[in-house]
């Protein structure tokens, strides 16, 4: 279903499914990854007890979001397999799967777009001067690498989400470069659905050294963004890293028009809690905003999918127009 109120922000009804917070990057600003050793895999029993609670919850996007298995590991096959039948089961029990994995093959993109309606992976950014610094001892975060699992979702045409994290030691200048560089990718392939614009925000886990992405700063990037991507690719703030209201519909009025997946916590940054809906609501409400449902797949992909998958996004978005 199209939005067309224009004041109108969406945001996806989502749960986190994590098959494993191993990761064999290590990034110094990570606050996700732990060390295989602690580090069970889940368990598709598990998720299965998991997503029977999660049916009466109004949840839609069930986002499996996992560490990475190193290409050339013995384990590698087990590690993706695992990740297609979380997606299978998450799908066989009426939800929208959306995978973000890391960087994947293309025989495993095009595997996973059999069960998931849409993909992603932060671009983050694209200077390979990191690759000295935060990013040292991550060897999938060489740009050249990232930049290319973009161009490979464009080939497949899966519906892709990817976006900058703001603050770990890269220039304003690297900020507008990246951003060029997704819309040249989009331009080819119309594929792009959102940019997320994520602040670094320090975590207790990190060992990077940093303060956290200056938040004031965050509107003109919004702003500024707006102007260089593609008006159909829309741009997604996470409200849980913006503290003070005020910036956060600062940043709406600039341009952001897209909160993300709403779920009780945030995998990612995990010492950051969701605001929930009800609680953005009577932020947004208060300037004049309406906050909306979407799916994890904006309505202009929906014919990408195949017939099972258009099928459960059908199922969806019905049931969202008869609840507004």
């Amino acid at each position: 279903m199209e939005i067309s109120h224009s004041r109108t922000v969406t945001y996806s009804p989502a749960y986190t499914i994590v098959p494993t917070y191993e990761c064999f990057n290590r990034c110094t600003y990570c606050n996700f990854r732990t060390d295989s050793l602690i580090s069970p895999w889940m368990a598709v029993s598990a998720a299965e007890s998991l997503l029977k609670q999660l049916q009466s919850k109004n949840v839609c996007e069930i986002l499996i979001l996992s560490g990475e298995v190193h290409p050339s590991s013995s384990r590698r096959q087990a590690w993706f397999q695992r990740i297609y039948d979380l997606s299978k089961l998450a799908l066989s029990m009426g939800f929208l799967p959306h995978t973000n994995a890391g960087v994947l093959s293309y025989e495993e993109m095009e595997k996973l777009k059999t069960v998931n309606v849409s993909m992603g992976l932060m671009l983050e950014q694209l200077n390979p001067i990191l690759l000295n610094t935060v990013h040292k001892y991550a060897p999938s975060k060489v740009p050249f690498v990232r930049s290319q699992q973009l161009e490979l979702a464009g080939k497949l045409q899966i519906p892709f989400t990817t976006g900058l994290l703001l603050g770990i030691g890269e220039t304003e200048d690297d900020w507008w470069e990246t951003l060029e560089a997704i819309t040249r990718l989009h331009q080819r392939y119309h594929h792009i659905q959102e940019v997320i614009l994520q602040p670094h925000s320090p975590g207790y886990q990190q060992t990077f050294d940093a303060p956290g992405f200056d938040l004031y700063k965050l509107p003109a990037v919004v702003f500024q963004a707006r102007q260089i991507l593609s008006p159909d690719i829309s741009i997604q703030i996470p409200p849980n890293l913006v503290k003070d209201d005020q910036w956060l519909l600062a940043c709406i009025e600039a341009g952001a028009r897209d909160l993300g997946g709403i779920g009780p916590k945030d995998e990612v940054n995990p010492d950051y809690l969701h605001l929930q809906v009800e609680a953005l609501q009577e932020i947004l409400q208060q300037a004049g905003w309406e906050i909306v449902p979407r799916l994890p797949i904006y309505p202009q992909f929906d014919d990408w999918l195949s017939v099972e998958l258009q099928a459960a996004v059908k199922r969806w978005r019905q049931l969202q127009e008869h609840s507004l």
